[in-house]
């Protein structure tokens, strides 16, 4: 198929213009770098805390997932995301909730604020408008503001870097400008070479992969140690864009009990294909648990995939595997000839809750 097909099938496919939301997200995350700086919050706000929780679902959740990861060999104090109506029990007074919503309407979020400050604990939100944003200025609890109007997933920029930089502002981590700038960079570059619809297809990472994964089971791994919630992103990526199910699991972990079951049912292996997500900062025996289980896994008739990070810095690195899922789960949604953008059964599973 010719470019201009290619073009013009996924257009129609397309419908809610999915694609221009990927091409600009490198400039969506400099947008969101500049709204972390105005931001003003001084390390102060910090004091007497002994941790940090994010509370927040789906797209609003995984922003926060990747600053845990990323910052994991950094951080003096521990970090942890809620995904709950409720906050664990942990929470006090000494604990910092970041309550992320990108609608602000998110239900589960709005109930774990309420718990939060039923708790007494400091608080910050950030969002783009509805309940959340309502509630944080009656309170008087500082608000980062974000733009609306898209679905959450395809704000990621927007739920990590105004947090990362604000956690930076707080005198927990050193700045983090001239990474944020080298990680844009990055994504720019990523997009023009390798995954982006002006990548020919013979030189389209993205493509070729999504290629592979047609008519498969996705199964996606990676290693602990900050690629974890990439392997997230990945499977949800899979389920949101291409409405295709995935399942996924992280080193060395899955080398204590799910290794075990890549043997049955055997009629089930050749349509398995294991994506495993690389980096050089795995740890060295990761690195060599993902060796060995890779030849377990070919040996029972299922294709293993590597997708290896790009970039010098943890960051770059990181947003590079992110890019490439991302567009992989694009170019996955246009061979199976379905809409990326709605999501359907989630807008159903709203509207079902919403009536009791």
């Amino acid at each position: 198929m010719k470019k201009k097909d290619d073009a013009k099938t996924m257009k129609k496919i397309d419908k809610s213009d999915m694609l221009a939301l990927l091409t600009s997200f490198p400039a969506q995350c400099r947008k969101a770098k500049e709204i972390g700086e105005r931001f003003s919050i001084g390390a102060d706000y910090f004091s007497g805390c002994s941790g940090i929780l994010f509370t927040g679902l789906g797209g609003s959740a995984i922003g926060a997932d990747l600053i845990r990861s990323y910052l994991a060999d950094e951080m003096p104090v521990p970090i942890f995301v809620n995904r709950n109506y409720t906050l664990p029990a942990f929470v006090s007074e000494k604990t910092l909730v970041i309550a992320s919503s990108y609608s602000g309407n998110t239900e589960e979020t709005v109930s774990a604020y309420k718990d939060a400050r039923a708790r007494g604990a400091r608080m910050i939100a950030i969002t783009s408008g509805g309940e959340i944003a309502a509630m944080a200025s009656s309170d008087g609890i500082p608000l980062v503001t974000i733009p609306g109007g898209l679905p959450p997933r395809c704000a990621l920029g927007y739920s990590f870097f105004p947090n990362l930089i604000l956690i930076s502002k707080l005198g927990l981590i050193p700045d983090q400008g001239q990474k944020i700038d080298a990680a844009i960079r990055m994504l720019e570059r990523l997009r023009d070479t390798k995954v982006g619809p002006e990548v020919g297809k013979g030189a389209n990472v993205a493509q070729a992969i999504a290629r592979k994964l047609h008519g498969k089971f996705p199964v996606v791994y990676g290693g602990q140690d900050r690629i974890d919630s990439v392997v997230v992103r990945w499977r949800g990526q899979l389920a949101e864009n291409s409405k295709a199910i995935a399942s996924s699991h992280i080193f060395p972990e899955m080398n204590h009990n799910e290794i075990v079951g890549w043997q049955n049912p055997k009629d089930l292996m050749k349509k398995l294909i294991v994506v495993l997500l690389r980096d050089r900062g795995d740890h060295p025996r990761t690195a060599k648990r993902m060796d060995i289980t890779k030849r377990l896994i070919e040996n029972e008739g299922a294709k293993v995939l590597e997708v290896a990070s790009a970039g010098e810095s943890i960051l770059e690195r990181v947003f590079s595997l992110i890019c490439i899922g991302d567009f992989v789960s694009y170019y996955l949604a246009i061979l199976y000839g379905v809409d990326p953008t709605p999501v359907d059964r989630v807008t159903y599973l709203k509207k079902e809750l919403a009536k009791v």
